[in-house]
């Protein structure tokens, strides 16, 4: 008798975190890995936000906080969101979670029933598809091309859309592509969901402040969308607090009491120090604040030197990202070839042929000491996901490592 139910056994474990699990064993093994397999800022939170937390402690801020988060953070919320969003909210179309993911999970179960389709651009953050399923939905992939940047294009939505259709969930800018979405080209995809007043739209905005473009664009700016869109955010990444845990929506009011009642029966409130300390983070002006602004700076010098760097590793096709911290190269043309029958990964798995984007990073990881992601996780298999949230000297010797044994592939 199967003991676990079917809606665990038939969920595929996170890609990223077992990759990232793997690389570690190996690791501990006295192999010298460098891992660009996890999205993380390798950046300590700011000071001021670190301060705010110990002063949450000395006043004892800790007894459970409402479900739906301290007011004051709500507002503090609300106050981000219209300076650097020129989104109105009001603090009861705010729901505080235990990060984005958490946030994303609730509005997916709280709107979509069994059978609803769910609109999901690939390549995709990888626990899209695994949240639709755990409701009971239909994930429906619209693929995009590297030439394209990875977008989706007004006349793929319009096609991908039935009467079953439920909700679109997107993030810009991409996890893992690292592109986004300017004004126009969000705005003709507003434009085809004009025609669709049912569908909703899940906005995942957490890369927000890692844009080496200028203004963030938000899908809820367009009036006739403001009322379906739920916009996705957190501190996370943009304020290098991924311990943290916190996430937050701005959501029409009905969407934000549904996700609510479903917090209060499964976490309750996120950490009360996390919160307080989120206050101090939702003040911080992206435009002036030099924790941010260093931190995308830092991001982009690494971007344009890992840029320059992967294409010359033979193989590789190569788009420069314009937000998160990410490369999501196509390496599809390295396929079919073989590695060396006395390669660490022909020893491991019996085989010496590249198939796919899981034998590739298998091969790269156990031969190069290089952890990256596979592009099946996302959607993707032609490509691979590689994170340079990490220091130059490893992404050089990184890239190093990668290009010597792409060229002993024949």
């Amino acid at each position: 008798m199967e003991i676990i139910s079917n809606r665990v056994r038939n969920m595929a474990a996170s890609e990223t975190l077992a990759m990232t699990q793997t690389a570690r064993e190996l690791k501990e093994a006295g192999k010298d890995v460098i891992s660009l397999s996890i999205g993380e800022p390798d950046f300590n939170t700011p000071e001021e936000v670190k301060e705010a937390a110990k002063q949450a402690i000395d006043e004892n801020w800790t007894h459970y906080p409402p479900v739906p988060g301290y007011p004051e953070l709500k507002k503090a919320i609300c106050a981000k969101f219209k300076r650097d969003n020129n989104l109105d909210y009001t603090p009861d179309q705010i729901i505080v979670s235990t990060g984005a993911k958490q946030s994303i999970y609730q509005v997916v179960m709280a709107l979509v029933n069994p059978d609803d389709e769910v609109i999901i651009p690939a390549p995709f953050w990888v626990s899209y598809k695994a949240i639709v399923q755990l409701a009971e939905g239909k994930s429906v992939y619209i693929q995009t091309k590297i030439e394209n940047d990875f977008k989706v294009t007004p006349e793929q939505l319009r096609a991908a859309i039935t009467p079953k259709t439920k909700m679109m969930i997107f993030s810009s800018p991409s996890n893992p592509t690292g592109m986004l979405y300017s004004h126009d080209e969000l705005k003709a995809l507003a434009e085809v969901l004009r025609d669709y007043p049912n569908i909703f739209v899940v906005a995942d905005e957490i890369y927000e402040h890692i844009n080496f473009e200028g203004k963030h664009e938000s899908m809820a700016q367009f009036d006739w969308m403001k009322e379906r869109t739920i916009t996705v955010n957190g501190v996370a990444k943009g304020f290098a607090m991924t311990g943290w845990r916190i996430g937050f929506i701005g959501a029409p009011v009905a969407i934000a009491k549904a996700c609510n009642k479903l917090q209060g029966q499964v976490t309750s409130a996120t950490c009360s120090i996390a919160q307080r300390a989120t206050i101090k983070a939702m003040e911080m002006d992206p435009k002036t604040s030099k924790d941010i602004i260093e931190m995308r700076n830092i991001f982009m010098k690494r971007r344009d030197m890992v840029f320059e760097l992967l294409q010359q590793v033979p193989g590789f096709k190569v788009r420069l990202p314009k937000g998160a911290f990410y490369f999501f190269p196509e390496v599809s043309s390295l396929y079919g070839k073989n590695v060396p029958a006395d390669s660490a990964f022909a020893q491991k798995y019996g085989k010496t042929k590249i198939e796919n984007s899981t034998d590739f990073c298998m091969y790269i990881l156990y031969d190069a000491n290089v952890a990256l992601v596979m592009g099946s996780a996302f959607g993707d298999d032609k490509c691979v996901r590689l994170s340079y949230a990490t220091s130059e000297d490893k992404l050089r010797e990184a890239v190093k490592r990668i290009k010597t044994a792409v060229e002993n592939m024949k």
